[in-house]
């Protein structure tokens, strides 16, 4: 009997650290509080685990936590005007299957404000909690492998809600599903798998945020009626590397970001997805990635204008089988920078002369032969190119059109001259990028090219005479 009883106050035990709020302190002063009171919770480490079933206040002092013991969630919010700030909430349970979270919400107008979520496998989840107001916290995941992380925020059916001021880092996403009407402004996610994921989520905006060094800044998925915009996205480059991604999206207007050092400034996948209104990407800055936009043939009906496209090592990509077709690269007759455009500008209008298309060999000849990229960078590649320029009989079709390319970045005083070279020493240039370009293609170029090349050759040798 003894020993029954025993092991009877051990469950007793174990249950009232599970359900805090009936045995600790602070879980006492929130039972006994009245609907509008404000709970203090004063300096030190409170190890409970709280509900919140009546709209109140929950504020701590300066150094108070409230520690869950890595075990289950800390707190949760069943009643609506609920406020939490001024919190360290850290050392949720690690049960993916249960979704440890350290708050998570249930009501309508709830704001958690000015709180730091250390050590945390959810951060903040909200279910079915509309117009939630989620400001100056500072959310961090546990250190786990990334696919064992949870989500530093996660929005389930919590329309018109405010995500503002907030840090997060080293967790899973920051994921909208079903969420309409949502703003998500002036956030730093860094470290994460995807910064920004929606799924199901219309009518939101994302403004003035910083999403770096994750493997996706934002995500957009089944979604429309989208603005991304004042966005810095930079250096994601995880197995997607994306600075952001579209898939089967609609109505987006994405416009006056900067994308630089990522895998892929922007990727588009069937997006838009039904083509009633076009998407919309204009005056943005693509700077120094591996890729500017990557398109895949099914994302026809953008409209591409406006843009800065600045020393990517590919500028637009075309991926899959499939030409890209109804995309524009120009609106009301002013088209995008481009840092490899060779024209000029006659006229002094901004515009150049001549249409800026690509047709870059050696792009052409990386999508055959991957080992090649080791020569970026090198005399070869701009040999290869070189030798592109002057056979019209190897040169690749051309990707895409800019009509109307602008001379000079947009949003910019200006760009830099580069100095002229004298005659002399662009002949002896061009002989020596010939020859390397030879050799190169010689390895690289299928052996019906190169009898093309030289079909090419003979021909000029002899005046055109077969």
């Amino acid at each position: 009997m003894r020993r029954l009883n025993a092991i009877t106050a051990v469950s007793l035990l174990a249950a009232a650290s599970a359900f805090g709020q009936a045995a600790g302190t602070i879980g006492r002063r929130i039972a006994d509080a009245r609907p509008g009171d404000t709970v203090v919770v004063p300096a030190g480490v409170h190890r409970e685990h709280l509900r919140i079933d009546k709209p109140l206040k929950l504020v701590g002092e300066p150094g108070a936590i409230l520690d869950g013991g890595q075990s289950g969630d800390i707190i949760d919010v069943t009643a609506p005007d609920v406020e939490i700030r001024g919190l360290t909430i850290r050392a949720t349970g690690i049960d993916l299957d249960k979704e440890n979270a350290a708050v998570r919400v249930s009501a309508a107008r709830v704001r958690i404000e000015d709180n730091v979520f250390e050590d945390v496998l959810f951060g903040i989840d909200l279910k079915e909690a509309p117009d939630a107001i989620i400001r100056g916290n500072r959310i961090g995941g546990k250190d786990l492998d990334i696919a064992r992380r949870g989500d530093g925020l996660r929005l389930w059916r919590s329309n018109a809600a405010l995500i503002e001021n907030n840090v997060i880092h080293d967790g899973r996403d920051a994921i909208l599903w079903y969420s309409t009407g949502v703003v998500v402004r002036n956030n730093r996610s860094f470290r994460c798998r995807y910064g920004l994921h929606l799924m199901y989520s219309d009518s939101v905006t994302i403004e003035d945020n910083e999403l770096s060094e994750n493997s996706v800044g934002v995500y957009f998925m089944y979604s429309k009626d989208l603005t991304l915009r004042r966005n810095r996205l930079i250096r994601n480059r995880g197995p997607s590397g994306y600075g952001v991604g579209l898939k089967d999206t609609d109505s987006y207007r994405v416009e006056h970001n900067l994308f630089v050092g990522n895998r892929a400034g922007i990727y588009l996948d069937d997006s838009p997805f039904t083509h009633a209104t076009r998407g919309e990407i204009r005056a943005n800055t693509f700077g120094y990635n591996d890729v500017g936009v990557i398109f895949l043939p099914s994302a026809r009906g953008n409209v591409v204008s406006g843009n800065n496209f600045i020393d990517n090592l590919e500028q637009v990509s075309v991926q899959g089988r499939g030409e890209l077709r109804d995309t524009e690269f120009a609106a009301n007759d002013r088209g995008n920078f481009w840092s490899d455009y060779v024209g000029y500008d006659l006229d002094n209008n901004g515009v150049g002369e001549f249409e800026h298309e690509s047709q870059r060999l050696f792009e052409n000849l990386l999508d055959r032969e991957p080992k090649l990229r080791l020569l970026l960078f090198s005399p070869a590649q701009q040999a290869v190119e070189f030798v592109g320029r002057a056979l019209p009989a190897i040169r690749p079709e051309p990707k895409f059109f800019d009509p109307a390319p602008l001379v000079r970045p947009v949003s910019e005083a200006g760009a830099p001259r580069n100095q002229a070279a004298s005659a002399w020493g662009l002949a002896l240039a061009g002989v020596g990028m010939l020859g390397v370009g030879a050799g190169v293609l010689a390895l690289a170029v299928p052996i019906r090219i190169r009898h093309a090349a030289g079909a090419s050759l003979a021909a000029t040798a002899t005046g055109g005479v077969s």
